[in-house]
């Protein structure tokens, strides 16, 4: 069998085995003063369970390195088998991932839309129903929106909650994100200036004037309807830490998954080699 056929497989099976295995972690709750530390938090735990499929995805890829091509021995059934469910999780998820980019859109009210350029969409039905304070609120919220290229990161949100179908704890974690990504939206604008009265009644405004937004391809102003009464409680008390310009943190978490996944394409293209064939004799 060629090299990276068996590649495909083994990730695929010993990843997608991983993955689902992790996403049944509790999505737990978390309250925090700054709703721009609740989102990075939330963010983090989002991909939390996808840290282990990528150390094995690197290992196996440390083994390929090493690997002659072909394969010298013939990959057993029973994995090819095994490797089947997680094959077709990973085809649901991409079909649901492009029928998101793919599918039309009711009038939004007020978003945040592309990929990898965001651009803003503003209703102008709604606009004649906003004053131009509460105008610009709203554009601010979706300004802050489009630099973190959010319609961007909710996608891949989207697609990793996929991969951990049917665990409702990973579709608890995404909402927990979603509903933190509001916030910190929110807290963000008004450090800009924005009056939190406007922004939380151009808020409410929109939530009524909006008839449907797919969460998977947009950054919708009105955002988790669930949640809207804390961040209208946010905007009309807002507390002085979730308010004031902070310094961005250099800290980032590929800081500890890079040299991690890197031992582990080391420590696969050392060991990988018995691991492998050992799997298989037993397979066989």
């Amino acid at each position: 069998m060629e090299r990276e056929c068996c590649l495909s497989i083994l990730i695929t099976l010993f990843g997608g085995a991983w993955l689902l295995a992790c996403g049944w972690w509790p999505a737990a709750q978390f309250d925090s003063i700054s709703g721009r530390d609740l989102e990075q938090v939330a963010w983090r735990r989002i991909w939390l369970p996808a840290t282990p499929a990528l150390a094995v995805a690197a290992a196996l890829c440390g083994w390929a390195l090493v690997e002659p091509d072909p394969v010298p021995e013939k990959m057993p059934w029973p994995l090819v088998l095994m490797a089947a469910p997680f094959a077709l999780l990973f085809v649901r998820a991409a079909v649901r991932a492009g029928q998101a980019l793919l599918s039309g859109q009711d009038d939004p009210a007020t978003a945040t839309v592309g990929l990898l350029r965001p651009w803003i969409v503003f209703s102008p039905q709604l606009a004649k129903k906003l004053s131009d304070r509460q105008i610009e609120a709203a554009l601010e919220h979706e300004r802050a929106h489009a630099r973190h290229r959010d319609p961007l990161r909710i996608w891949l949100a989207q697609f990793a909650t996929d991969l951990q179908w049917p665990w409702p704890q990973a579709r608890e974690r995404l909402r927990q994100w979603l509903t933190a990504l509001e916030l910190a939206r929110d807290e963000e604008a008004c450090a800009a200036g924005v009056d939190g009265t406007d922004l939380a009644e151009v808020i409410m405004t929109s939530a009524r004037f909006a008839t449907r937004a797919n969460p998977s391809t947009l950054a919708a102003l009105a955002g988790e309807p669930s949640r809207l009464k804390e961040r209208i409680q946010r905007l009309l008390y807002p507390s002085p830490a979730g308010t004031e310009e902070r310094p961005r943190s250099s800290y980032s978490p590929l800081f500890l998954l890079a040299p991690g996944l890197a031992l582990a394409l080391i420590g696969g293209a050392i060991f990988g080699a018995r691991l492998v064939h050992a799997l298989f004799w037993i397979a066989a």
